[in-house]
């Protein structure tokens, strides 16, 4: 494995210590951190790992198939599970979360999770097996990148995302509808007419559909 390659391929990812240049594997790219060895590099793990799973792209099997030693697959485990307890002390809510949680369903895993929970709170060291991490490394390292990679991040919502969501728009609202909708969420100034038509009109259908009751209805009838 060549660790300046590496560099430059969690930098695709949002761990810029080199910059980007191409496109990557993600789970490829996961393994060799985790296979690395490198303290600095794994320091990266909880954001790469945040801004793979965010985009589709991270597949725990996938990574695991890549790694050789029973170690270096103890490792991915336990470097999850820490991740998993920085996210929770930041209080970010990832929609993956719970069922990347749920997917370590054994009572060590849940208790290494614990762990890594309570010396991240305390700013003490965290435990991958033999390799000790600065708690407050960790921290620090994710804080300083991750935020910054939210624009980056909302720019790599897939085609068939933005599709999905213009056809649903298409569905609900006339294309003059649609124009004031998107207007308003981008905070864009309306004119009086416009202010008055989406009062009239576009606010009543935004209504209806933010209403968590015909939600549940509508989800109910298509299963």
């Amino acid at each position: 494995m060549n660790k300046d390659n590496l560099l430059k391929r969690l930098a695709v990812l949002g761990y810029p210590l080199l910059e980007p240049d191409k496109n990557e594997d993600a789970n490829s790219a996961l393994a060799d951190l985790v296979e690395s060895g490198d303290l600095r590099i794994l320091e990266g793990f909880p954001l790469v790992l945040a801004n793979c799973a965010e985009n589709g792209l991270f597949d725990y099997n996938k990574v695991q198939e890549q790694l050789k030693s029973p170690n270096d697959k103890m490792n991915l485990s336990l470097l999850i599970m820490l991740s998993l307890a920085l996210y929770k002390m930041l209080g970010l809510k990832f929609s993956w979360w719970n069922k990347l949680y749920d997917f370590f369903d054994n009572e060590y895993m849940k208790q290494e999770y614990e762990k890594y929970f309570t010396a991240l709170k305390n700013d003490q060291d965290l435990f991958v097996q033999n390799i000790s991490m600065s708690g407050q490394r960790v921290k620090s390292t994710f804080n300083n990148y991750f935020r910054q990679t939210q624009a980056y991040l909302d720019d790599l919502l897939s085609v068939k995302e933005a599709m999905a969501v213009e056809y649903s728009l298409s569905q609900v609202f006339s294309p003059k509808q649609k124009e004031l909708f998107l207007k308003k969420l981008r905070n864009e100034k309306l004119t009086k007419t416009e202010k008055e038509y989406f009062s009239r009109a576009v606010k009543r259908k935004v209504l209806a559909l933010a209403n968590p009751e015909l939600h549940r209805l509508a989800q109910k009838l298509l299963h």
